[in-house]
């Protein structure tokens, strides 16, 4: 919460991090009830620091107007909510406004939270007072420069993009498991914050499946991965996923067709892991109920890519050559992969998606796929940016894209990987946001082809989940 300053927007995560059993002399079974609904809101991802005490805050979350970090929500007295009531710690879930009566910054999802029931925010706010250890750690100053940093022009902005969210209600005869997953979705779930394009004014296009095909249509970058669609497109989307399909991917990381990785790791390992089953299938059905969207194009497997490989004729494509000699032993000459360890390039949403930048990051740092309670086996990529040259990632990046049928627009340049290695700027598409002159390069991080929001991401840097 940010500032109480939060979580994020796709992102979004969980309580997998153990915690102190602080003063049991609440009620042990409202406290329980509490813990899992912080498992829904993805409480403690954004609010823990990479290396850092739970719930203590001071994750980095880059922001285009700035870095804002999250804030300390242990019971601690002097920096913490210690001396929030519940009305104080409601009107922050619900309406984004602090005990001081300043407004939060929209990276902390209010909007999402306002749909949670009085007695998931009591079940909360006993678990947070009675169930966490408080920690005295201060709370790092935004990093958002005058006139940008006043707090008072939020409320306005509150008024214009949220407006008055109440609590959840399902529509008359709405089928439970549906709205149930509906609920956690739109709600406590936030998952519209990643998933969800944002306006000019860094607002969500659309906070609930009414808004149109715009909703979880897909976001800009997050820490440099791109939240792809959860709508029913087969080639950018989940059209191709069955409800089986999300349930495994969200209780484990992985299935055949994907595997999970930045942002989403968090997800899984801190959060979707650690919901029941049944609350998994409702998200799962709810995400296959959601109105059929445009369909982008179609898939037809194209053979060329993996004859190409298989030969080492790769002479006319010299990403080819790079995926021969580096990326082939996992991801195989035909872009298969290996099922739930290395995921397939060909047809996969992630690597045809508009914006490249998920792609590029992978081959450049690497990635983590997490270990899981039913997956115990973590898996690494390594990152090629120390063997590789800007150019050759360049080039692979291309391959792939446009590789076994896979249709990725556009082409990525070596400048443009060389601009996310050493200022860590995503692949830009196009737009005026992306521009190096006029007003908008007065603009500390210009995120791609739409405003995000942008936490760190302790998969594979933080060994505390």
């Amino acid at each position: 919460m940010r500032n109480f300053s939060k979580f994020l927007a796709c992102l979004a995560i969980g309580a997998a991090m153990p915690v102190v059993a602080y003063a049991q002399s609440a009620d042990d079974s409202l406290i329980k009830r509490g813990e899992y609904v912080s498992r829904e809101g993805d409480c403690i991802a954004c609010h823990t620091a990479l290396h850092g005490k739970a719930y203590a805050g001071g994750l980095e979350i880059k922001s285009p107007i700035g870095v804002i970090y999250s804030t300390n929500i242990t019971p601690d007295s002097k920096y913490g909510i210690g001396n929030y009531t519940l009305a104080d710690f409601t009107r922050a879930l619900r309406d984004g406004v602090r005990k001081d009566g300043s407004t939060l910054y929209p990276a902390m999802p209010y909007a999402e939270f306002a749909l949670m029931p009085d007695e998931d925010i009591k079940a909360l706010y006993e678990y947070f007072m009675h169930g966490v250890q408080p920690e005295a750690v201060p709370n790092k100053p935004v990093g958002i420069s005058w006139p940008m940093s006043m707090r008072w022009p939020l409320s306005i902005w509150k008024a214009m993009f949220v407006g008055s969210p109440k609590p959840y209600q399902a529509a008359a005869g709405a089928d439970p498991v549906v709205a149930r997953g509906e609920y956690l979705v739109n709600g406590p779930g936030h998952c519209g914050e990643c998933h969800t394009p944002r306006g000019f004014a860094m607002q969500q296009k659309a906070l609930t499946a009414a808004g149109g095909p715009v909703y979880l249509s897909g976001g800009a970058p997050i820490d440099n991965w791109v939240a792809p669609s959860l709508r029913s497109d087969p080639i950018q989307g989940l059209g191709g996923w069955s409800e089986e399909d999300i349930f495994t991917f969200l209780k484990t990381g992985r299935i055949d067709r994907s595997a999970v990785f930045g942002g989403m790791a968090d997800v899984v390992a801190w959060s979707t892991q650690h919901l029941s089953d049944d609350d998994l299938r409702a998200i799962a059905k709810y995400l296959k109920s959601t109105a059929e969207v445009p369909v982008t194009g179609t898939y037809q497997y194209d053979s060329r890519a993996t004859q190409m490989v298989a030969s080492g004729q790769t002479t006319s494509d010299p990403g080819a050559a790079v995926y021969r000699a580096q990326c082939s032993i996992c991801h195989k000459d035909d872009g298969s992969g290996v099922a739930r360890m290395f995921p397939p390039l060909a047809n996969n949403p992630v690597v045809v998606t508009e914006n490249p930048t998920s792609l590029v990051n992978v081959i450049s740092f690497g990635g983590v796929l997490p270990a899981t309670n039913l997956a115990p086996s973590s898996v690494a990529m390594p990152g090629f940016v120390k063997t590789l040259s800007d150019q050759q990632i360049a080039d692979v990046t291309n391959f792939i894209r446009k590789g076994w049928g896979n249709h990725g627009v556009g082409t990525v340049s070596a400048s443009d990987v060389r601009k996310l290695r050493q200022t860590g700027a995503p692949v830009s598409t196009s737009g005026w946001n992306a521009t190096s002159a006029g007003w908008f390069a007065q603009l500390p991080q210009p995120y791609g082809h739409d405003w995000t929001f942008s936490p760190q991401t302790h998969s594979g840097v933080d060994e505390a989940q």
